[in-house]
């Protein structure tokens, strides 16, 4: 049986085909095995750990009894997921409870595990292994690695991360094994976590303030935010825009890609008002400017990330050549329907978080220029510059139409977007919306002799 969490109904319902779940918050198992008290809160931030696979059943104990015991003493809830992995050598167990309830079961588990070894005559060590969403760790890590050296000399261990090369879309984490006596590591992990749940609750906060930016966006079911958090509190989702499956505070699993398809919603034509829908599948363009060294990170070895990322997205992504040797930005241009863009940006602006372009504090903030018909760039600015402050005030982005822009080839000018990823979508996607009201007024107009927009200085 697996013993992984009594979720609440709506998951349990999506991962075993209907049925329900029964005895919820019961210390005894659910329909799927899971033991221990109610989940405390909805953003709650479990802990995780990897456990060799032979250790499982000592950690279970005889009908549940050791598992009942951790939870009770503890006061937290414990998912064995004994069947993620098949095959596997270890397997998760996630925690979920106080920080204080999350260490103790933890040093409970390591306790469990170490007699269990020393009774099996086991003699290699059991180092403890946390498991965290990449988008976390650089900041666990710090500049230079000053926070993990830190932690090292403090509790006396020894810290090692799995390599970058091991993650792929489906799977997001990476393994922080922790070597040293039980103590030792048991006091390494309230550090680690604390670190990890410090960087959770930055990027929880900057989610919330930006979720009503794009109405009708399912946030839940993302995966890409500047963070990278596959999963929200259900807070920051728009009200009626109800996941496929239901938020379950931070589970890593929800960012499969069976998942994905439930990006939006609603479809991405209704995620602003008065768009019409033939413009959803319209392929649009837009070129978004990354730090130099950071090309060699969206790549990846053999241009796996950059394949990966264009599949995901469903867009096409192509790096302009650089036009000096000494340039400090890069041109990544982005070839794609409304909802690829989302995609596509929102993973480009999480991957210079998690490679540390950015320091922990500082957002991801990008330039984006889109190209508009010299016949909208009038529009965007408005009369007197009103649309466009109008513009910068309800996105947060600076929004500049450089001036004597020379049209191109198609009649087009540049307008530049500069801001973190929300503002950044936001004045896109309005931008775009203006496009598409000055394109219908002018095939209105057609008919009866064009009456051009005027341009305002």
């Amino acid at each position: 049986m697996d013993m992984d969490a009594a979720p609440p109904v709506q998951v349990a319902r999506a991962r075993r085909g209907g049925r329900s779940s029964r005895d919820q918050g019961a210390p005894q198992p659910g329909p799927s095995g899971g033991f221990g008290a109610p989940r405390p809160r909805q953003n709650d931030f479990p802990l995780r750990i990897l456990v060799p696979t032979q250790f499982v059943g000592a950690i279970i104990g005889k009908e549940g009894l050791t598992i009942k015991n951790v939870t009770k003493q503890t006061q937290s809830k414990v998912d064995i997921h004994r069947k993620e992995n098949a095959g596997a050598a270890e397997k998760p167990i996630t925690i979920h409870s106080t920080p204080e309830g999350c260490s103790s079961a933890c040093r409970m588990i390591l306790d469990i595990m170490q007699k269990e070894a020393n009774e099996t005559k086991t003699t290699e060590d059991i180092p403890l292994k946390i498991l965290a969403h990449n988008s976390l760790v650089g900041r666990l890590i710090g500049k230079e690695g000053r926070n993990l050296k830190k932690i090292e000399e403090e509790t006396g261990t020894k810290i090692t991360i799995s390599s970058l090369h091991d993650l792929t879309i489906y799977n997001p984490e990476r393994t922080i094994t922790v070597r040293g006596i039980l103590e030792e590591c048991c006091k390494a992990e309230a550090e680690i976590t604390k670190k990890l749940r410090e960087a959770y609750e930055n990027d929880i906060a900057a989610i919330n303030q930006q979720a009503n930016l794009i109405p009708g966006l399912n946030l839940n079911a993302l995966g890409i935010f500047s963070s990278g958090l596959p999963v929200l509190p259900p807070a920051a989702g728009p009200r009626g825009a109800v996941p496929a499956v239901a938020p379950a505070g931070y589970n890593p699993f929800l960012s499969h890609s069976s998942h994905l398809s439930g990006l939006y919603g609603v479809p991405p034509a209704s995620a602003i008002p008065h768009q019409h829908s033939q413009q959803a599948t319209e392929q649009e363009v837009a070129y978004l400017f990354i730090p130099t060294q950071a090309v060699g990170a969206l790549i990846g070895k053999k241009g796996q990330h950059i394949k990966q990322l264009a599949h995901f997205a469903g867009a096409s992504i192509k790096i302009a050549p650089a036009e000096s040797p000494d340039v400090t930005e890069r041109m990544v241009i982005i070839t794609g329907t409304p909802e690829a863009q989302f995609k596509a940006q929102g993973r480009i602006f999480g991957k210079l978080k998690e490679e540390n372009f950015f320091s922990a504090k500082e957002e991801v903030k990008l330039e984006t220029h889109i190209k508009v018909p010299s016949t909208a760039a009038g529009r965007v600015i408005g009369k007197g510059g009103k649309t466009v402050n109008e513009l910068q005030s309800l996105t947060s982005a600076d929004v500049i139409v450089p001036r004597d822009q020379t049209p191109d080839e198609n009649d087009e000018v540049f307008v530049k977007i500069c801001g973190h990823f929300y503002a950044s979508q936001n004045a896109q996607r309005r931008i775009r919306e203006i496009i598409q009201q000055v394109k219908q007024q002018e095939q209105k107009h057609q008919q009866g002799g064009a009456v051009s927009p005027h341009h305002s200085k």
